[in-house]
C-alpha cells in the first residue's frame, strides 16, 4: 500500500467503520486497529501520518475498560481522541453530532498529519496489479466465482493481473435468480475471456435439499455442499497453487480482533480450506468497503447490472422458499423476484 494512512484505535466504539469511511472519503486511507496495538508494531504499518483513538461506551469492552499503550503518545505520529475524554492528547472530537466534528477531522487529517489524498480506486487498482503479479509470478490462482459483486471484481481484477493463470469455478446450484448463470457465463467468458469452468450441479443440490423444511438445515446443507463441489473441481485442476477469495474490509471487522467485539464469524475469514493443498490465499478487495468495491467494479468495466445487483445470500433462493425447495417452487419464486427487480428498474428505484 503506497497510500497515506490514518490509523483509528478501537477501544469498543460502534463508529470504527463510519470514521473510517469518512477518512476515506476525504481521499486518505484509514485502517481500524485493536486498542492494544504497540508501537513497534504501528511503525511496521506503510505511510501511517497519524493516529485516532476512537472511544466506545466509557471504552469497556466485555466488562473491563480498556486504553491505548501510553508508548503510543511518544511515538512520533500526531493523536487524536474521538470520543474518549481520558486520551492524553490535546485533539479531540466529544461528539460525531457536533457540527464542527467533520472540519476537526478534515484539519486533523491534513493540517495536523499532512496527510495526502491519494486514495481512490485507479491507484488501489494499479497497486493490487503488481501485489498480485508479484506474489502470484507464473503460478495459476482458482476461484469461486459466485456473479456476486465481491467475487465478480475480484474475478475482474485477478484477470487484468495474470490474465489465462486465473481459472473461475461458477458453481450451478439451481438455486440463483433468474438468467443469472447464463450472465456470469456471458460476461466473464463471452466479454472478458476468461478461463471459466461452469458446474452444472442443479439435480445434486435438488437431491441434498429433498424433503427438507428447516431454513437453517437448508442453509447448512446448500454450503456443505457448495463447498464438496468447489474441492472436487479443485482436484481435477493441475498446477493451481493460490485460492482467490472475496472478503471486504466489513468481513474482516466483523469476525472482530484482539478485544474487538465479534459481531460473526464469516465463511471468507480465518485461513486455508484444509486437505485442498493451496499454497497461499489471495484476497485483493480484503481492504475495502462495499461502496469501494463497485467503484472498482465501475473502473474494471465491469457491467452495470453486475456491479449494482442487489445482495443475496449464498444460499440463495433455497432460504427464500418456504419450506421444501421444489424445481415447481423454485420457478416460481425465479419469475416471481424477475417481476419485482424489473419493476424496481422501472421506477427508476
Amino acid at each position: 500500500m503506497k497510500q497515506d494512512m490514518i490509523v483509528i484505535l478501537d477501544l469498543g466504539s460502534t463508529e470504527n467503520t463510519k470514521l473510517a469511511r469518512d477518512i476515506r472519503e476525504m481521499g486518505v486511507y484509514s485502517e481500524i486497529y485493536p486498542h492494544d496495538i504497540t508501537a513497534s508494531e504501528l511503525k511496521e504499518l506503510p505511510n501511517v501520518k497519524g493516529i485516532i483513538i476512537n472511544g466506545g461506551p466509557n471504552n469497556v469492552v466485555d466488562g473491563t475498560p480498556i486504553d491505548v499503550r501510553p508508548e503510543l503518545y511518544e511515538a512520533g505520529y500526531p493523536v487524536m481522541a474521538a470520543g474518549h475524554g481520558a486520551a492524553a492528547c490535546e485533539r479531540s472530537i466529544h461528539s460525531w453530532d457536533e457540527a464542527d466534528s467533520a472540519q476537526i477531522l478534515r484539519s486533523f487529517v491534513f493540517d495536523t498529519c499532512k496527510a495526502q489524498a491519494n486514495w481512490n480506486m485507479k491507484n488501489f487498482i494499479e497497486d493490487q496489479v503488481e501485489l498480485i503479479r508479484k506474489q502470484v509470478g507464473d503460478r495459476k490462482v482458482l476461484l469461486a466465482l459466485s456473479g456476486g459483486v465481491d467475487s465478480s471484481v475480484v474475478a475482474a481484477l485477478l484477470i487484468k493481473a495474470i490474465g489465462k493463470q486465473l481459472t473461475c469455478v461458477h458453481v450451478n446450484h439451481g438455486l440463483m435468480r433468474k438468467g443469472e448463470s447464463e450472465s456470469v457465463i456471458d460476461v466473464f467468458k463471452n466479454q472478458m475471456d476468461a478461463n471459466l469452468v461452469y458446474v452444472d450441479a442443479v439435480d445434486r443440490f435438488l437431491g441434498k435439499l429433498a424433503g427438507v423444511a428447516d431454513p437453517e438445515q437448508k442453509r447448512k446443507i446448500i454450503g456443505a455442499e457448495f463447498i464438496r463441489v468447489f474441492e472436487e473441481e479443485a482436484r481435477k485442476l493441475e498446477g493451481i497453487e493460490f485460492l482467490a477469495q472475496g472478503t471486504i474490509y466489513p468481513d474482516v471487522v466483523e469476525s472482530g480482533s484482539g478485544d474487538a467485539a465479534t459481531i460473526k464469524s464469516h465463511h471468507n475469514v480465518g485461513g486455508l480450506p484444509e486437505d485442498v493443498g493451496f499454497e497461499g490465499i489471495i484476497e485483493p478487495l480484503r481492504d475495502l468497503f462495499k461502496d469501494e468495491v463497485r467503484r472498482v467494479g465501475i473502473e474494471l468495466g465491469i457491467p452495470a447490472h453486475l456491479v449494482w445487483r442487489q445482495p443475496f445470500p449464498g444460499p440463495g433462493l433455497g432460504i427464500r422458499i418456504m419450506g421444501e425447495v421444489t424445481p415447481e417452487k423454485l420457478e416460481i419464486l425465479k419469475d416471481a423476484d424477475a417481476i419485482f427487480r424489473e419493476e424496481i428498474a422501472k421506477a427508476g428505484l
